[in-house]
């Protein structure tokens, strides 16, 4: 392949894409929970919010699967594999609606607050494409985590 990304960087910048692949699978897995538990007046509007955010993470999923390619390495393979790379955790065991929104929003900013320490590292690697796709990341993130927390039950 060729780039000016020196190979150490790359494989730092692989293995940290590993670990965004993993937080991202997660919140991927729980993001339509939301939407099938989801009863009510609130149902289509949860379906269409979470609709959105899963086709999102599926792409963002499929954008960080190529970059580790394009960098040389391999992608995790398995759920338990991604699971163990995940900054946020999994969903044990069911709870209300308004729980599971007020989880999905915080492990949306738990990701974030990974992306923002990766921008770092891709940026010492002069990784630009790195860089934009995880400012890119986060601002997604942020707004999801946002239109969560404002579908919350007027009683919280």
């Amino acid at each position: 392949m060729q780039s000016n990304i020196k190979q150490a960087d790359r494989s730092k910048i692989a293995g940290e894409h590993s670990e965004t692949t993993g937080s991202t699978d997660m919140l991927d897995q729980k993001t339509p929970l939301l939407d099938w538990n989801e009863a009510g007046p609130s149902s289509v509007g949860a379906h269409k919010l979470t609709d959105g955010q899963y086709e999102e993470l599926a792409a963002s999923i499929d954008a960080i699967a190529e970059w580790i390619r394009v960098l040389g390495a391999k992608m995790p393979t398995g759920l338990s594999a991604c699971s163990k790379e995940s900054m946020a955790d999994d969903q044990a065991e069911w709870c209300d609606v308004d729980t599971m929104v007020k989880q999905l929003s915080g492990d949306a900013l738990t990701v974030v607050k990974q992306l923002r320490i990766f921008v770092e590292i891709a940026e010492e690697a002069d990784d630009v494409f790195a860089t934009n796709f995880l400012t890119g990341r986060i601002g997604a993130l942020e707004k999801a985590s946002r239109m969560l927390s404002a579908n919350l039950s007027s009683s919280n």
